[in-house]
């Protein structure tokens, strides 16, 4: 039987595209209440670009070309979000798979998306190495352990690791494909599903407005 990543994952079912501010605030505040490992897949109500925690807000300024700007919680480059399957897995801190280290994580998480990938057709590995070049935009060129297509970078992720737990925020871009078509059975065969639920909803609004969707936030560096 396949090794799967975990014995069993809570799948938020989450139909409704949403800003980009309230994304982010969305996985924060799941990652506050986890209490086993969370898979959300969603969507965005208009084109964005999301910024690494670090990345330069010039930078993106003169990247966005008109889309909605907002910066992550984890690190990573500068994402193009709209066309992509963007996804986040949650590890609550008492799970045995968050005293994996991170790059060990980034690599397992993303074996199990290649494999999943293949199963769908699509000719994806784990990359061993990094692109020789590469640029603030993160499909510009892979990092280690990203997920490629020959040259071409198929998926990549960043993570950050806190008191609740490990953050794991990916992108997987497959032009012209719009379903996540379970997602979930990548990561655990015990799959329970579960709604975006309207206290969520609002402790994420007001996470967003302190944090997310201010100026302040955007222009941090």
């Amino acid at each position: 039987m396949k090794q799967m990543l975990f014995e069993q994952i809570l799948e938020i079912h989450d139909p409704e595209p949403h800003d980009a501010p309230l994304n982010m605030a969305i996985d924060e505040a799941l990652l506050q209440r986890a209490q086993l490992p969370t898979l959300r897949v969603y969507g965005w109500k208009e084109p964005a670009l999301s910024l690494g925690y670090f990345s330069r807000y010039a930078e993106a300024k003169s990247a966005a070309e008109g889309r909605a700007m907002v910066r992550r919680w984890t690190g990573g480059g500068l994402v193009e979000h709209g066309e992509d399957i963007t996804y986040t897995l949650l590890v609550p801190r008492d799970t045995a798979f968050f005293q994996r280290t991170p790059l060990e994580s980034y690599r397992l998480i993303h074996d199990m998306i290649a494999e999943w990938l293949r199963g769908r057709g699509v000719s994806a590995r784990v990359a061993p190495t990094s692109a020789e070049e590469s640029s603030g935009a993160c499909f510009a060129a892979h990092v280690r352990y990203d997920i490629v297509s020959g040259n071409t970078k198929l998926a990549g992720a960043a993570q950050r690791r806190t008191r609740w737990g490990l953050l794991h925020q990916g992108s997987i871009l497959l032009p012209g494909v719009k379903s996540e078509q379970e997602l979930a059975r990548a990561f655990a065969q015990n799959i329970e599903q579960a709604p975006l639920t309207a206290d969520i909803i609002q402790a994420a609004q007001q996470i967003a407005e302190q944090r997310y969707a201010t100026s302040e936030w955007l222009r941090k560096f």
